[in-house]
This record gives structure tokens, sequence and C-alpha cells, in this order.
């Protein structure tokens, strides 16, 4: 009896460490191709919309150079009273950010979108709300004189210094670190990959090894 064939590559479009990291999870192999689009807001666009639509450009950004592939985007954005927080520019702007998040709850968007070879797009979203607890006007100034705030939306990392004043969250922690497992798992179930290898003792993946 011949064995199914095991689905086409899966390519994560994105520059991101974290994600990779956090696919790579998932027991899937992938290889990745980082995507290069516009992400500006359109005018009127929700932060939901705008995080979905950001997500399904990136996987599609990259399909043309990688033809009969799956592709997996992603996009996440922080977000209080109804803005979406972007990376800061430079240090002001990533001081304004974290005093708009101090002492105060705010909310997480994260999406993940899966192009698949005959061009039909799965999507999910994850949302996760973040309290933060006051930050002391010393503890800002030394995190600004690190890397960690400016390649971050929000300007903060929670995996990372940031997450010793996370006092609560209620939703998803992967979605907030860039690419909710969960969701993406079952988006990788639904086009027949096996996304729970790692929970089987590390059993066979689908797909290319990452580089």
């Amino acid at each position: 009896m011949n064995e199914p064939n095991p689905p086409p590559p899966l390519v994560l479009a994105s520059a991101s460490p974290r994600r990779r990291e956090l696919l790579a999870s998932l027991g899937v192999g992938f290889t990745v191709a980082p995507a290069d689009i516009d992400e500006s807001i359109h005018p009127g666009e929700s932060p939901e919309a705008y995080v979905r639509r950001m997500a399904g450009e990136k996987a599609l950004a990259v399909a043309d150079a990688h033809p009969g592939c799956f592709l997996v985007g992603s996009d996440t954005a922080v977000v209080v009273d109804d803005e979406c927080l972007g990376k800061p520019a430079d240090q002001a702007e990533a001081r304004a950010m974290l005093g708009r998040l101090s002492g105060r709850r705010h909310r997480v968007l994260s999406s993940v979108a899966l192009a698949e070879p005959d061009g039909r797009l799965r999507e999910a979203l994850s949302e996760t709300a973040v309290d933060f607890a006051p930050l002391p006007e010393a503890w800002v100034d030394a995190y600004l004189g690190t890397e960690e705030p400016y390649d971050k939306a929000g300007a903060y990392g929670i995996q990372g210094a940031a997450g010793v004043w996370v006092c609560r969250i209620e939703g998803s922690y992967t979605g907030v670190v860039g690419l909710p497992l969960f969701e993406t798992a079952g988006l990788l179930r639904a086009a027949g990959f096996a996304a729970d290898a790692i929970l089987a003792d590390k059993g066979p993946a689908t797909g290319p090894q990452p580089a």
C-alpha cells in the first residue's frame, strides 16, 4: 500500500526569530522567506481588520517565489484606545508607547494566515488582554537603553525584560509573543500537516527542515 504523499513544503513569511522558534515548536519542517510589504494602516481600518490583512498579505507576498508551497504569514498589534501601536521609530516614540501602557490594560491582536498552493487563504485571529503594572521611570530609562523595545509592536516583548511588569494576561501568551500556536496548529492540521509531531516523541515532521 502506497504511503500518502506529504504536503508541499511550508514557508514562514517572516524574519522574526520569535515566530521561527514558535513555529518550530510545533514539530513541522519549514523554510523562511521574509515578506517585504507596506505595513501602513488604511484610513478607517479597524485593528482587527488591519492584522488580518497584514497576515494575509505577508503570506501571499512570497507566493510567486515559492510555487506549490504552503505559506504562513502572521501579524501582531498592540492596541490601546482602539489604536494600533506599531514598532517605535525612536526612543521618544518608545517612551510615549510605554507611558500609554503603564498601569493599565491593553489588547494584543495576533493574526495568522495560511495560503495554500491552490490560492485558498485560511486565517485565524487571537486576542489577548494584557495588564501592565505602573512602570517605574528609572526602569523605563534603563529599558530604552537596550535593543529590546525597538523591533517590537508597542515597544515591548512579553518574553523579555518587560515581562516582569505584566501582572495579568487573559488569552494566548504565544499570541502576544507573535505567533498564536493554538490557532496556527489548527490551520496546519486542516491543511494536512502533522502539527502535533512534537507531542509524539518528536515524530517525523512534514516538509523540509529549517536551515
